[in-house]
C-alpha cells in the first residue's frame, strides 16, 4: 500500500485530507505556567521564543516531577493539549503499517531501526522529554505511555516513504513523575508543513502495545530559532527553503494556535538539543 510518489507532496495532500475530517478543532488554548513549572518545563513559547544556543544537550532530561509541579500548582498551567491529526504516516495501524505491536518498539533511543531492519537516522541530536499530567488538577500521570514519531533529516517517514526503515518511532511508559524521554534527531522541514513531531498518549503501556484507545493525539511545533540553527548544518539544506515558505500562521495544523504544543528547546548544534513540554490530557 506504500505510495512511492514524492514524499513531500504525498504528505501534504494526505494531511489536508485527514485534517478536513477533524470537526472539533480547538482554537488557541491559554497556557500560563506556574512558577514551579518554569525551571524545567516552562511555559510553551512561540516559534521565536525558545531558549538559545549554549545549553548542553543532556541538561534537564531526568529532572523529577517533585521539582516541576508542586501540590500548590496553578491548574491553569495544565491546559489540555490540542488534538491534532496523526497525519498520513502514523505507523499505528490506522493507515497501513503497524509498529506498536512489534517486539522492540518500547525503547528510549529511537535513532535506529530495530527487529529485522537496520539503519540509523543521521542528524543533529535531539532529546524529547514530555511530562504527562492530568489537565484537571495537574497531577502527574505515572504508568501512561507515549508513542512518538517524526520524519528524518531528508523529510522521509520510516515504514512509508522510507519503507526499509522503522527508525524515529518508539514507545515509553511514563515514570513516577509522569515523564518520558526519547533520544532522537532534529527532524527536517518538508514542503508544506512546519517542523513538527507527532505523538500519541495511551493510559498504559499495555494499551499502547495493543494499539488500544488513544487518550490524546497531538504534535510538537519546533521553535524557529532552533530550526534556523539546525537547518544551517550539512544535510538539512532542503529544509532552509521549505521553512522559508511556511509559518505557524499558515501551517495547516498550527495556524489556529500552537501555545500548548510548542516545547522549550535549549542546546546547540555541537552538543545537541533538548525539547521539554508538559502535556495535559484527560485522565
Amino acid at each position: 500500500m506504500h505510495d512511492h510518489k514524492d514524499p513531500f507532496d504525498q504528505g501534504l495532500r494526505h494531511d489536508l485530507m485527514v485534517l478536513s475530517q477533524v470537526s472539533d478543532r480547538r482554537r488557541v488554548l491559554r497556557w500560563i505556567a506556574s512558577a514551579s513549572l518554569l525551571p524545567v518545563f516552562g511555559c510553551a513559547g512561540t516559534s521565536d521564543s525558545a531558549g538559545g544556543a549554549g545549553t548542553a544537550g543532556a541538561a534537564g532530561a531526568g529532572v523529577s516531577g517533585s521539582d516541576t509541579a508542586g501540590a500548590g500548582s496553578d491548574t491553569s498551567a495544565c491546559s489540555k493539549i490540542s488534538e491534532e491529526t496523526a497525519g498520513p504516516y502514523p505507523g499505528d495501524g490506522s493507515n497501513g503499517p503497524q509498529i506498536l505491536t512489534a517486539s522492540g518498539v518500547v525503547r528510549g533511543d529511537i535513532t535506529t531501526s530495530f527487529g529485522a531492519l537496520s539503519g540509523t537516522a543521521q542528524g543533529i541530536p535531539l532529546s524529547v522529554t514530555l511530562k504527562i499530567v492530568n489537565a484537571n488538577g495537574c497531577a502527574d500521570l505515572s504508568g501512561y505511555a507515549v508513542y512518538i514519531w517524526h520524519c528524518d533529516r531528508d523529510g522521509h517517514y520510516s515504514m512509508y516513504t522510507a519503507a526499509a526503515q522503522n527508525y524515529l518511532r518508539g514507545v515509553q511508559e511514563t515514570d513516577s513523575d509522569g515523564v518520558v524521554t526519547f533520544k532522537s534527531i532534529f527532524p527536517a522541514c518538508y514542503s508544506g508543513r512546519w517542523p513538527h513531531i507527532h505523538f500519541e498518549v495511551y493510559k498504559s503501556l499495555e494499551q499502547a502495545m495493543a494499539a488500544g484507545s488513544v487518550v490524546a493525539t497531538s504534535q510538537l511545533a519546533l521553535p524557529k530559532a532552533q530550526c534556523d540553527e539546525v537547518f544551517a548544518t550539512t544535510g538539512y539544506e532542503a529544509s532552509i527553503t521549505n521553512l522559508s515558505q511556511i509559518s505557524l500562521a499558515t501551517d495547516m495544523v498550527f495556524s489556529d494556535g500552537a501555545d500548548t504544543e510548542t516545547p522549550t528547546v535549549t542546546g546547540n548544534v555541537s552538543d545537541g538539543y533538548v525539547a521539554l513540554l508538559t502535556v495535559g490530557v484527560s485522565a
